[in-house]
């Protein structure tokens, strides 16, 4: 999975504001959405509460396949959520029927739960994007990732009212074998992406929609972004490619975990 130059926009903004702290574990049970409690390693260099229940673990392997089948796509969206235009994304998605997986950065979660709580509401799925989405992190120690991945997790949980992510994807597919097993012992299944839509690029909503066009047939995860800057060509990009998708016989799933 290619990297984005650039794209750690978050650690720069955030990192002044915001230290990335030792966590205990996240504090709430598993809702239906998050599934059932279970037991769960503790990463290096964090501490945890012995009462606190832990998720069931899931596979450390990254996922891309859909759970709706050999003709079906999994929209993900990252880095948000944003006031301006995760309203604007999830108004497109409840206008064509979509459910999608909303890959989360810590903060922003924090910043806004009233919208997490409007994507948990309207039946999407929440990710683990980190705290300060560090593309770099895969270079960095084990407890600087358990750092960013499980503040992250608990940051999402808190601001949903106790809805843990479903998965980690992480920053630019910096992942390592650790932050992957770390993630998956606290039931968030590591999610890549087989359609880059380039929107953080800003190359224009009919590019944006093209390269979705184009790279189909390389897997059914698609990467879109609804923070990190002005989104007006996705939400445009958007409008077209969920009527055209379903023009094309795709139904819409989750990534399997």
């Amino acid at each position: 999975m290619a990297r984005h130059g650039g794209r750690g926009w978050y650690g720069r903004v955030i990192a002044a504001a915001v230290g990335v702290t030792a966590v205990a574990a996240v504090t709430s049970v598993w809702s239906a959405q998050a599934g059932q409690s279970g037991g769960g390693a503790t990463a290096p260099g964090v501490s945890a509460r012995p009462a606190t229940p832990k998720a069931t673990p899931v596979s450390p392997s990254i996922v891309h396949a859909s759970d709706g089948g050999a003709h079906a796509v999994n929209i993900t969206i990252d880095d948000g959520p944003d006031p301006v235009w995760t309203p604007q994304v999830l108004e497109l998605l409840r206008d064509n029927g979509v459910k999608a997986t909303f890959c989360m950065v810590g903060p922003q979660a924090q910043a806004h739960p009233d919208l997490v709580r409007q994507v948990v509401a309207a039946g999407h799925r929440l990710c683990d994007h980190t705290v300060s989405h560090d593309t770099g992190m895969d270079h960095e120690s084990e407890s600087y990732q358990a750092r960013q991945i499980l503040d992250a997790e608990r940051q999402i949980t808190e601001a949903s009212g106790g809805v843990r992510p479903m998965y980690y994807r992480a920053p630019g597919g910096a992942f390592t074998p650790y932050s992957r097993k770390l993630a998956a012992s606290h039931g968030m299944r590591p999610l890549g992406w087989n359609v880059d839509s380039k929107d953080f690029e800003r190359p224009g909503s009919e590019a944006i929609i093209a390269t979705v066009q184009g790279e189909l047939s390389n897997g059914p995860t698609i990467l879109f972004h609804d923070a990190g800057g002005d989104r007006s060509q996705t939400v445009a990009a958007l409008r077209t490619l969920l009527p055209w998708l379903k023009e094309q016989g795709y139904s819409f799933g989750f990534p399997v975990r």
